[in-house]
């Protein structure tokens, strides 16, 4: 809604949109003034209606010199009060003006005033508005309402200005099809998430509580006893068995905003629509959805607890066989009132990407898994489904109380510095040779079974769980086989700054594996900036002398590093101990990147070189004492 609304006043010249605009500054009646006025500017506290809106009145002359004029002031108007006073004029309306509208491309409410109604004899105001002005409302939908009025009796003025706030602030066109009599479909789309947050038990109905709730956080008061008994008579009425023991219905609440539609009261519905954050359009505002939420180079984002509670309080509200999961209809009906999974979800099939129990249904930990994965990767899609999925925050901040940014991570090219990285959340790349196990890795990471055939990984995978650690403290890690994007993602210097710990595997049953770990860190030396793990999988087979230069042992060794962990699918224990490694690689890189050779050449040469100078001087000295002496 634009802070500066323009009323643009229109129709026949001697109708008295002049005199209208006069008498609703005035309060009174002013005679002999010029014949059109100056625009007039009605600041914000002056407004019949609350709001932070400044109204600006334009006055217009329908004289064809002033054409031009007056199309440039309709075209900019936001709401047009169009005005008639006698038999011709009123005939002017469906005949010249609304067509003439129209044809200029002009889309915004019209308020009819019949003006001069002192004029009009004994006639009743009833049978002037069903006569003259409900046959053209029926035919131009674009006319909000009617009004008839007099600017020498200053009567029905005050109204008529408050319509036009009202047909701006609370258009009804977006809500109601009065050619059908009903609520519009995005109209009832929003009113119908909006009563699934409302629910907050998710039993289909809203009980006097939750009703209560619902007037508190839009008009900031409670609902009356009786006030609320009547409310449900009037959905009855309309809609039988709207209302039941249990409370209001999904189908008694569009009732009931359907009634306030009918009986001219849609600014109640705007009310509650704008509480929950839509636009004029009925989307959510992508100022709610998408809040400002700085984020420094190199750091991350997690979740808060505010955030982890708030996913957690949702999985058991829809769980609700109580089986520690969540199957595919209680997922449907927890994303109802979004556009459903997050895209990044179902690319990456969810839910095989983190923890499920026997039946295939995501567990909390694993939706917990999920919610962490998806802040740190992308925090927007976050930021936009706890909007949609009505997570309010205790401090009045929004939905970015729900996230955390964390320290800086690792930079580029710079070497990590002792100390822990405090974070919760790291990210690990598995790399290693064709059928080296790197899927049996991220298979057994959610504790899915162990196939032996091998099947090679094209697109590529993902899996996040939690890591438990020393002293008991909880991490998520996020293990990904890159399969066929393999190069492109080492060649790309943002992703490998997404990665926090390289999991470097080898199959220590086949002597041609290793290999490859070595032509891997030749063709992209940048990977030796980050922390690293060796992995001997299938450690249950007969171990094998590795073809190459050196073996695995001897060649960590050189880089100042442990010893390849010996793993194997078939062994849960040696499985838990290489995730623990990865994660404290990930949360202390400097006990884990390699130490990179030309760095401890220049390290250790130098002292070398300086021992050597003062030896040379040392014996120099020695000579020149002892011939010294002699001469002497």
């Amino acid at each position: 809604m634009s802070s500066d609304v323009r009323l643009v006043l229109c129709g026949d010249e001697s109708v008295g949109k002049s005199s209208l605009i006069t008498s609703f500054i005035k309060e009174t009646f002013v005679p002999n003034i010029q014949s059109v006025l100056p625009p007039i500017s009605i600041p914000p506290e002056f407004m019949s209606v609350a709001s932070n809106m400044t109204m600006t009145i334009v006055d217009t002359s329908a004289s064809p010199q002033e054409r031009q004029s007056l199309n440039r002031e309709i075209r900019g108007a936001n709401v047009i009060l169009l005005v008639y006073s006698d038999h011709y004029t009123s005939e002017r309306i469906p005949l010249f003006w609304l067509p003439y509208f129209r044809s200029l491309g002009v889309n915004v409410p019209v308020v009819l005033c019949a003006n001069k109604s002192d004029l009009v004899v004994d006639t009743d105001s009833t049978e002037v508005i069903l006569d003259e002005m409900v046959p053209i409302m029926e035919e131009f939908k674009e006319i909000e309402s009617c009004i008839r009025s007099s600017a020498k009796e200053h009567y029905n003025v005050n109204q008529a200005f408050y319509l036009c706030e009202k047909a701006v602030l609370y258009p009804i066109a977006p809500l109601f099809d009065s050619k059908e009599q009903k609520l519009k479909q995005p109209a009832v789309a929003a009113l119908e998430r909006i009563f699934f947050l409302s629910d907050r038990d998710q039993d289909g109905f809203l009980n006097d509580k939750e009703m209560n709730n619902l007037q508190l956080k839009v008009f900031n008061k409670r609902i009356e006893p009786l006030d609320l008994e009547e409310i449900k008579s009037m959905i009855n009425r309309t809609e039988p068995g709207g209302v039941t023991d249990e409370g209001v219905s999904q189908k008694g609440f569009i009732a009931l905003n359907t009634l306030f539609a009918l009986k001219g009261r849609h600014e109640t519905t705007w009310g509650i629509l704008r509480t929950f954050h839509y636009t004029d359009s009925l989307s959510l505002s992508d100022k709610f959805l998408y809040p400002r939420f700085d984020v420094l180079q190199y750091s991350s984002v997690e979740l808060s607890p505010a955030g982890y509670r708030f996913f957690v309080d949702l999985f058991l509200l829809f769980d609700k066989d109580n089986d520690g999961g969540l199957n595919s209809k209680e997922l449907k009906a927890l994303f109802a009132p979004t556009p459903g999974l997050p895209s990044s979800w179902s690319k990456s099939q969810f839910p095989t990407t983190t923890l499920c129990n026997e039946g295939g249904h995501v567990t909390l930990q694993g939706w917990l898994a999920q919610w962490s994965m998806t802040t740190f990767q992308d925090h927007k899609t976050t930021l936009a489904y706890l909007g949609w999925l009505g997570f309010e925050s205790s401090d009045r901040g929004g939905t970015t109380d729900a996230l955390k940014v964390t320290g800086p991570r690792r930079r580029r090219n710079a070497r990590p510095k002792v100390g822990k990285v405090d974070r919760n959340v790291f990210s690990c790349y598995v790399l290693g040779a064709a059928d080296s196990g790197k899927s049996s890795v991220l298979d057994r990471f959610l504790n899915r079974p162990f196939y032996p055939l091998y099947k090679p990984t094209i697109k590529p995978r993902i899996a996040v769980n939690s890591v438990e650690l020393q002293g008991g403290k909880q991490c998520y890690l996020i293990l990904e086989e890159l399969g066929e994007l393999e190069p492109a993602v080492l060649d790309n210097p943002t992703k490998l700054d997404e990665c926090d710990v390289i999991c470097y595997t080898y199959d220590s049953s086949n002597p041609d594996s290793f290999q490859h770990i070595i032509d891997l860190r030749d063709k992209y030396p940048q990977l030796d900036r980050l922390p690293v793990v060796f992995a001997a999988l299938k450690a249950d087979l007969d171990k094998q002398q590795q073809r190459c230069d050196v073996q695995p042992d001897a060649y960590t060794r050189e880089l100042g590093l442990s010893a390849p962990l010996h793993v194997s699918a078939a062994w849960t224990s040696s499985l838990s101990e290489l995730f623990v490694q990865l994660a404290e690689a990930a949360q202390f890189p400097s006990t884990a990147t390699p130490v990179l050779e030309p760095e401890e050449k220049e390290s250790t040469m130098m002292p070398v070189a300086f021992a050597s100078s003062a030896a040379a001087l040392a014996v120099v000295a020695i000579v020149w004492m002892f011939r010294t002496s002699r001469e002497t």
